[in-house]
């Protein structure tokens, strides 16, 4: 059976009414601004760097922490300033953020870019996306879509708010609904993607019918 085409919709816009309303415009525009090919060591850095530090904390719980682990990792300017002083980032980053295995992680991730020299390791992730940020610490299937997302490819990743919905709305996956959504709206995938999480994870309906109460 199809999934509910009208429905997925009305969420959609009840989704971007949410953004609009809550102020996060900037948000919004960060996520339709990124672009893949274009992304630096920098962003690759600091969009990792979110990622790793999300998976299995709340994303509100990082977001509070997140501007000074950013300052105590020299503002991911580079991986290689990063490896020089990577125990002065780490005690530094502990001041906020009391998990050494995710903070060694960051360092481990900016060790692995500088060896393999970030304009090769980006070549590999622009050939490979998804493989090549596997080989990133605490980064597995789930999450490389996320960060691809983060950088900039046009993908849907299927974390466990968009797999509710999916299952809520018919759809046999996240990458359907959001393609579906994008191809009626001319909205990237990207930015369905956010826009559907925003919702999910804020607003936390708690049935189909809930969805656009």
């Amino acid at each position: 059976m199809p999934g509910d085409l009208r429905l997925a919709l009305r969420v959609f816009e009840a989704a971007l009414a949410y953004s609009l309303d809550s102020g996060l415009e900037d948000e919004l525009a960060w996520q339709r601004s990124t672009c893949f090919a274009s992304f630096t060591e920098s962003d690759l850095l600091r969009e990792g760097a979110w990622v790793i530090l999300c998976s299995g904390f709340r994303e509100a719980i990082v977001r509070r922490v997140f501007d000074h682990i950013s300052l105590s990792f020299c503002d991911w300017e580079s991986a290689e300033l990063i490896v020089g002083q990577s125990s002065l980032c780490q005690q530094a980053a502990m001041a906020s953020f009391r998990n050494e295995r995710k903070l060694r992680a960051l360092c481990q991730m900016a060790e692995l870019i500088h060896s393999s020299g970030f304009a090769s390791f980006k070549a590999e992730v622009l050939r490979q996306p998804i493989a090549t940020l596997r080989s990133l610490p605490y980064i597995g299937p789930i999450t490389a879509m996320h960060l691809a997302k983060n950088l900039g490819f046009d993908v849907a990743k299927p974390d466990r708010h968009l797999v509710r919905l999916t299952e809520w709305l018919g759809y046999t996956c996240a990458a359907e609904l959001c393609n579906e959504i994008s191809s009626e709206t001319g909205e990237q995938v990207r930015t369905v993607d956010l826009l559907l999480w925003r919702f999910m994870a804020d607003v936390r309906p708690s049935s189909r019918q809930d969805l656009v109460a």
